[in-house]
């Protein structure tokens, strides 16, 4: 049997974690909490949240903006936490902003597990 008689290959099944979904935004999740061992993870969750924004259903978007606005607004936090830690009070505000990020980051995976949107995702608290 020669190479052209050979039936063609059937596409390789992708496993879904690179593409938009439920699986990336776990992955994406889940690269943020691996930020607080090993911080560059968090850059390349927000990556991904911002590539594939758009391009999913509507309640997967949800998580998409809530997963965004979780960096975006820590982020936030976290300078004003290092700015504060001049007059002490920053130690103690640093620690509450990683807490608020794990509090959001669980609240996130449990949604996206039972299949729920986020209920608001354009929260700055929680």
């Amino acid at each position: 049997m020669s190479e052209t008689d050979k039936e063609p290959m059937p596409p390789r099944k992708r496993d879904g974690w690179l593409e938009p979904g439920p699986t990336n935004i776990q992955v994406i999740y889940l690269l943020y909490l691996v930020s607080f061992v090993i911080g560059i993870t968090a850059l390349v969750g927000i990556v991904l949240a911002h590539l594939n924004r758009g391009k999913s259903e509507a309640w997967v978007e949800s998580h998409y903006t809530w997963a965004i606005r979780t960096f975006w607004i820590g982020l936030l936090y976290a300078f004003v936490s290092a700015i504060l830690m001049v007059v002490g009070i920053g130690f103690l505000l640093m620690l509450a902003v990683a807490i608020w990020a794990v509090v959001r980051i669980v609240i996130g995976l449990q949604a996206v597990s039972r299949g729920d949107p986020i209920k608001n995702p354009d929260s700055w608290i929680l």
